[in-house]
């Protein structure tokens, strides 16, 4: 039962995944116009970083059941939580400078 559950908690992640990797950290250059984004970096930020945390925890603990199917079920894990990380450091870049050239005061 605790395994269906994780497996359910994994699909139900999904949606949340796809949108961790197919946001841009700036909406506007994603387009082709150069201007700041200042809601952009935090929209990706709140997809992806829970997108890493489930599915790296979930990478550890389908891994230890062991069987070649739950190794499979890890190797997807990781490669989700893996595919979201650059959308991470390219929303932290963003950020960082949206704050260097104080574009972004509310």
């Amino acid at each position: 039962m605790r395994a269906v559950a994780g497996y359910l908690i994994l699909l139900l992640a999904m949606p949340l995944a796809a949108l961790a990797v197919v946001l841009p950290a700036n909406f506007y250059r994603a387009q082709g116009i150069d201007a700041p984004d200042c809601d952009g970096p935090l929209q990706v930020l709140i997809f992806a970083l829970p997108v890493v945390l489930i599915y790296g925890v979930g990478t550890f603990l389908v891994y230890r059941a062991g069987r070649r199917f739950h190794r499979l079920i890890s190797l997807l894990c990781l490669i989700i939580a893996l595919s979201a990380v650059p959308n991470i450091v390219e929303a932290v870049h963003e950020l960082h400078r949206n704050a260097a050239a104080d574009e972004c005061r509310g």
